[in-house]
Order: C-alpha cells, then sequence, then structure tokens
C-alpha cells in the first residue's frame, strides 16, 4: 500500500484527484491539506506518507515553498507537482526545490497511477508537455532568479482590478458589470495587461502578476 498526501486549496480539484486515486486498491490517501503550512502540520502525525501530490498556487505557504521544506524535513518522501500551470518558471523552482515529478491535472487516474508507480521506483515523473519545456530550459537555460529581481511591470489600478477578478474565475461580462463598464473595455483592458506582462493567455498573467506581486 502505497500512502499519499494530497495538499491543494481548492475544494473541488482535491475531490476530482481523490476520486482518481479512488480506483486503485494500493494507493491510500492518508490525509489532505488546503496549503503547505497545513501540510506541515498534518505530516507529523502522519510519518509513514511516502509520496505527496502537491499543488503549487496556495495561500500562506505555496507547493514550491513547501516542497523544499518537506525535502530538508523528510528528504525520503517523494513529491509530485499537480497543477494547472506549466510555465518555466514553476517548473524550474520546482525541480529546484526537490520535486521527483510535474504533472498537469488534466491526467487521466491510469496515468496519475502510473506516474506515482514509477516515481516510489525512483522514476521521474513529467507531463509530455512539461518534460518537453524541462528539455529546453536545459538546453538554453534562463537564470529565473534575476528575471524575477530586474522585472519593473507596472499595470494601472484598473488593470490590477481586472487581473484579481480574473483569477477568481469570473468572466468578462460579470467583470464589466462589477466595474460598471462595457464588456469590451474590459477587453481592452486585457489587451492590455498582456502586451504589458508579455503574456499570451489569463493563466499566464496571473501568474506573472502573483509572481511580481501584482495581485
Amino acid at each position: 500500500m502505497i500512502k499519499v498526501a494530497l495538499v491543494d486549496d481548492n475544494s473541488f480539484l482535491r475531490h476530482t484527484i481523490l476520486e482518481k486515486l479512488q480506483f486503485f486498491d494500493d494507493i491510500s490517501c492518508k490525509f489532505v491539506a488546503e496549503n503547505g503550512k497545513d501540510l506541515l502540520a498534518k505530516i507529523v502525525e502522519n510519518t509513514t506518507v511516502e509520496l505527496i501530490l502537491m499543488d503549487i498556487e496556495m495561500p500562506q505557504m505555496n507547493g514550491i515553498d513547501a516542497t523544499a521544506e518537506i525535502k530538508r524535513l523528510y528528504p525520503h518522501v517523494k513529491v509530485i507537482m499537480l497543477t494547472v500551470f506549466d510555465n518555466d518558471e514553476n517548473i524550474f523552482r520546482a525541480i529546484k526545490a526537490g520535486a521527483d515529478g510535474y504533472l498537469l491535472k488534466d491526467i487521466t487516474p491510469d496515468e496519475l497511477y502510473k506516474a506515482i508507480i514509477d516515481t516510489m521506483n525512483g522514476g521521474a515523473s513529467m507531463t509530455p508537455s512539461i518534460a518537453l519545456k524541462t528539455l529546453r530550459m536545459f538546453r538554453q537555460p534562463l537564470d529565473f532568479e534575476i528575471e524575477t529581481e530586474n522585472l519593473d511591470l507596472k499595470l494601472t489600478e484598473r488593470e490590477i482590478n481586472v487581473l484579481e477578478q480574473l483569477a477568481t474565475g469570473i468572466k468578462y461580462d460579470h467583470i464589466a458589470a462589477n466595474l460598471f463598464v462595457s464588456t469590451g473595455t474590459i477587453r481592452k483592458h486585457v489587451e492590455n495587461i498582456y502586451f504589458k506582462l508579455q503574456v499570451h493567455n489569463k493563466l499566464e498573467a496571473i501568474q506573472k502578476a502573483k509572481n511580481n506581486k501584482l495581485i
């Protein structure tokens, strides 16, 4: 029996992952945690945990910081990052923190099971698209530490308001109603946000804004 823990602040996604794990009799989820701090508190009483499925974007302590701490305190415990984000910086920081694998949450139950087994056997499981990004980073390494520190990103107060609401999953028409403007105006704000942050989609914009403490 492989003993795992699941760390994710989104209750719906926690439930989805738990449903995937229930297909397999040789995997037991010992506990779930809502963020890194919650994980560190609970694992003290569950030291038999062998593998952690770790989200990245969480309040109080994110998954990358939590992974680094787990690897310091419990180096034998395997950690697989399980996230919706596949941007280069997250992959780089997760590997640097000691992650044993990096998977996207749309993974099938069978793929998740195989990744857990492979990781427990000493492998490093990655979603194919993540593996390609990792190879690219090794071929053309970037210093994300310097890159993040040197960024001087500026958004207007209204653009920040729009981005904060986008981050909650609200659609353009609802944001427009909340801010008493037209949907077209919101789309223009989003275009400006993408241009200023040099990103191509909502997830990249939210991630970059969070990394640079804009939201």
